[in-house]
């Protein structure tokens, strides 16, 4: 794999943290600006929507600038975003500062994994992928619970600073080690737009904002349904989250091994497996090994459904990919602020802090049910189910590899 895919890991390792280290610290954050953890939860929600809009917005206003360029670009916007969070004297503004941060989100992401994709062979590209995603997964590991950790101990603004300065990092690991990689020719808007007229590119949309929705609608409680379900005290949910990261990790190293062998079935084997450990978590949430045992399995099932859905979106995009790839980011997000959301409200209803896990279930199984459409279609069309067709034109793959 080449070292450029380091750089990109490193920016994912800085977003991956300001993503999901809010999770751990929604109660610290909702005590200082006296709002109720639902109302904290919509830190998240705004985060997730500010991917969903900004993926498209900001890869459009990227299309006159090299890639490498415009993802250095959108590092600095996440630097300023979480700096703004850092300091925000009122909810409102440091929900502000996260949608800042969350625009460039998306599109690095979407950039990113066509330029992941670009730099290997074609039968090597749900791994390269992956292996950019390492980054955000890995995140999970080390900075959320290090993050986690230092909100608790001395105080959340530290730790959204702390990430500013990761996303300086992240900077400079771009700078340094990503090629300036030619815009492909001949590929313009219209034709970017025009993959959203293929039926399977939406599908797998789709398939994006319910499978992964439904790992956020546990994970987004995660901090109060640990505490005040199954019993562990508040620092507990620095090393619980730990073992989500580890389950990311894993699940995503073995969702793109996979994807580029058998993507179709090892999305119905992800999908269907993580809607039954959602279900279970309604139980296993009131018994501490059993919590942490399924936390862990949530996260490798959830990102195990990553590198092969951002394939299938490359795959079935053909020649102009960036704008799709870069929905899809967006698709994540929305799935992630549609299940915090419906969290909040099974949770305001009184139905307890493990009803998200239900929501979850259900999610988890539309997603699955649309990748067997998905694949009834393409039988019906007479294709096959693992198309692997490339990111770009044969042409510009065998430029770039030259």
């Amino acid at each position: 794999m080449p070292l450029a895919l380091l750089a990109l890991a490193i920016g994912a390792f800085g977003i991956g943290t300001t993503e999901f280290v809010i999770m751990g610290l929604l109660p610290e954050v909702a005590g200082e600006y006296g709002v109720s953890i639902p109302t904290a939860g919509y830190l998240v929600t705004g985060y997730a929507l500010g991917v969903m809009f900004g993926a498209p917005l900001m890869t459009v206003l990227g299309t006159k600038v090299s890639r490498k360029r415009m993802l250095m670009l959108l590092m600095g916007l996440f630097i300023v975003g979480n700096l703004l969070s850092a300091l925000a004297p009122a909810f409102s503004v440091m929900l502000i500062g996260r949608i800042v941060a969350s625009l460039a989100h998306g599109a690095f992401f979407g950039i990113g994994a066509v330029v992941a994709a670009d730099l290997v062979a074609p039968d090597k590209k749900a791994g390269a992928i992956a292996m950019m995603f390492t980054g955000l997964t890995v995140a999970n590991v080390v900075g959320v619970p290090l993050g986690t950790l230092v909100g608790q101990s001395v105080g959340w603004r530290v730790t959204f600073g702390i990430v500013a300065a990761l996303g300086v990092v992240g900077l400079a690991g771009i700078a340094r080690l990503v090629p300036d990689m030619p815009k492909a020719e001949g590929v313009r808007l219209r034709h970017e737009l025009a993959a959203f007229k293929n039926v399977q590119v939406l599908l797998a949309m789709a398939m994006t904002v319910l499978g992964f929705g439904g790992v956020f609608a546990a994970i987004t409680y995660i901090a109060p349904m640990m505490t005040h379900v199954a019993g562990f005290a508040d620092g507990s949910v620095t090393w619980l989250l730990v073992l989500f990261g580890l389950g990311m990790v894993g699940g995503n190293l073995v969702g793109g091994r996979f994807a580029d062998r058998a993507l179709m079935p090892m999305l119905y084997v992800s999908l269907g497996a993580l809607a039954v450990v959602l279900a279970l978590f309604t139980v296993t949430a009131h018994d501490k090994l059993l919590s942490a045992i399924t936390i862990a399995l949530i996260g490798a099932l959830g990102f195990a459904t990553v590198p092969p859905l951002q394939k299938r979106v490359l795959d079935q995009a053909h020649g102009a990919p960036t704008l799709a790839s870069a929905v899809n980011i967006g698709a994540f997000n929305l799935g992630n602020a549609l299940s915090a959301w419906l969290g909040g409200l099974v949770i305001a209803a009184g139905l307890g802090y493990t009803a998200p896990n239900w929501v979850g279930a259900a999610l988890a199984a539309g997603a699955l049910l649309l990748a067997l459409v998905s694949a009834a279609l393409e039988r019906r069309a007479g294709e096959p189910s693992t198309v692997v067709t490339g990111g770009a034109p044969a042409e510009q793959r065998a430029a770039v590899h030259h």
